[in-house]
């Protein structure tokens, strides 16, 4: 039976996948066909954002119409295994293996059953006590007693401001009592989805929608200028042909890059709540990095030099994210720390005093021209760049530090930025070290 309703519990997503991906093929090539028309000038910009606003709501309609139709086929597969539960008496098992918190009351409103999700939402959450003890909200009470009463089924929406803001949903639905049951019967499930990180996500859309607008704005106006130069003046100029050519290959690798980089920050800010559970060696990493970086380094004369920990500086993390930090300090290094410079990148276990946690860290120093003092509180905010135009110049996209700053708050780290100008900068990213067989097992 739990393999069944774990089945039904992931519909929606498997439903989604499902009738998104074969609509991908026509709707993208589309999207990008109604782009080049714009650049153009084949199509006018209020008639391709119709069209996109047209192509984007059918894939959308189609997508929550089916995603719809498999939510209500899931509701009606979970209540006919619930009823047979109720039947063959097994309906602790059912609440155990539901993918959100659930709790089951008795007529008297105490809590009869709970499976852990719920433990999550509620710690102090026991079985024999009335759920009034650990929730007060008015609207869910009302809704216990309605149900209770006259069987009328509701979602409640809960809304919590301390110690975090949280939004959760609460279904409150009734089974049909059985005649000759016992006094402990199951009378009412109340099921709660935490729509916190439904929140998120729709902020983190519409922030990356705004970011991604304002960025490619200047290399889209600057291909449309290329096109319309080629189409024009340039058109039987081979020489001209070939540099404009190279510069929309310069722009169109700019945009590609700062997709990426958005990318990766949307990532990082979805999983900034969940502790990471890997184990990580700050030495091997910080190596792992330089090599993947060395074809760089060469390219613009600069000497990238490890100088490691004399042992295994392990901290708890995730691998990748790690190696992503350790690439962008090095890469804005090779980037921003003058021409033909050395850049060090040392891996040491810092004095963090008695009684605390030591630590261990990773510091990128350059001799580069060094960073204004006025410009430090700010060079991990989102595109901002301390010199703008060098910044575009050289390729970067303003959105490096602002992944390192993300990444290194989830590992419940610190980043520190020394800087002199005229003698360089110094990154410096430092962790909780793992100092014990049992934190390395956990």
């Amino acid at each position: 039976m739990g393999a069944g309703i774990l089945a039904a519990a992931s519909a929606r997503a498997r439903t989604f996948l499902v009738v998104a991906r074969p609509r991908l093929p026509i709707v993208l090539p589309a999207l990008f066909l109604l782009l080049v028309l714009s650049l153009a000038g084949a199509v006018s910009k209020p008639v391709a954002a119709a069209l996109v606003a047209a192509l984007a709501g059918g894939f959308a309609v189609a997508v929550a119409r089916e995603e719809l139709s498999a939510g209500v086929k899931a509701v009606r597969r979970m209540e006919d295994a619930f009823g047979r539960s109720l039947r063959d008496g097994d309906w602790r098992s059912l609440v155990e293996v539901l993918p959100d918190a659930a709790m089951v009351l008795d007529d008297d409103g105490r809590v009869l059953h709970f499976n852990p999700a719920a433990v999550e939402l509620f710690p102090s959450l026991k079985a024999g006590q009335p759920l009034s003890r650990v929730s007060r909200h008015p609207e869910l009470m009302g809704s216990i007693d309605r149900a209770v009463t006259v069987g009328e089924p509701a979602v409640v929406l809960l809304i919590e401001r301390i110690p975090v803001e949280r939004r959760t949903s609460a279904t409150v639905t009734r089974f049909a009592r059985r005649s000759g049951a016992r006094a402990e019967q199951p009378t009412l499930l109340i099921t709660f989805r935490d729509l916190s990180e439904q929140d998120k996500l729709a902020q983190m859309r519409e922030d990356f929608i705004a970011n991604a607008s304002h960025e490619l704005r200047t290399p889209l106006a600057s291909l449309k200028g290329f096109l319309e130069t080629l189409q024009g003046p340039a058109r039987d100029d081979a020489k001209a042909r070939e540099r404009f050519l190279g510069l929309m290959a310069s722009q169109a690798e700019r945009m590609s890059r700062l997709i990426d980089d958005l990318l990766s920050l949307s990532r990082v800010e979805m999983r900034a709540h969940l502790p990471p559970r890997g184990i990580v060696d700050l030495n091997e990493v910080a190596s792992y990095a330089i090599q993947t970086l060395e074809p760089q380094a060469v390219a613009a004369g600069a000497e990238v030099v490890l100088v490691p920990h004399d042992v295994p500086a392990r901290i708890r993390g995730d691998r990748d994210e790690i190696v992503q930090v350790i690439l962008n300090l090095v890469q804005n290094a090779i980037i921003y720390g003058g021409d033909k410079g050395r850049i060090e990148v040392r891996v040491a276990r810092l004095n963090s005093g008695l009684g605390r946690v030591p630590r261990v860290s990773v510091a990128v120093s350059d001799r580069g021209p060094g960073i204004a003092p006025e410009h430090l509180p700010r060079l991990t905010e989102r595109f901002y760049r301390a010199n703008a135009a060098t910044s575009r110049a050289k390729g970067g996209t303003g959105l490096g530090l602002a992944i390192v700053k993300h990444i290194v708050a989830r590992h419940r780290g610190d980043l520190d930025v020394v800087s002199r100008l005229g003698q360089g900068s110094t990154f410096t990213v430092a962790f909780d070290e793992l100092v014990s067989a049992a934190e390395t097992r956990r």
